[in-house]
């Protein structure tokens, strides 16, 4: 899987939990500050990306991936790694 699979995978992940428009979800967008997400939605979105992708993502991790890129960049790695 390429690194613009994953990110557009992670973008769609975003839109369909946080229901925010496509065009605001940039690898810069952080989930809480651009995409108002809470607490609550940065845990469910990391659900979703250990589903989608088939991947663990420990609590130290996901507490790093503030943003849509360190999501993509953490995911590519991840898969990588397998």
């Amino acid at each position: 899987m390429t690194n613009a699979e994953i990110e557009t995978k992670v973008k769609q992940a975003v839109v369909d939990k946080l229901g925010v428009e496509e065009s605001k979800v940039t690898t810069d967008a952080s989930f809480i500050n651009d995409l108002g997400a809470d607490s609550l939605d940065t845990v469910e979105l990391v659900m979703k990306f250990e589903e989608e992708f088939e991947i663990k993502i420990p609590d130290e991790d996901a507490e790093k991936i503030q943003k849509v890129g360190d999501a993509v960049t953490y995911i590519a790695a991840k898969i990588e790694s397998k």
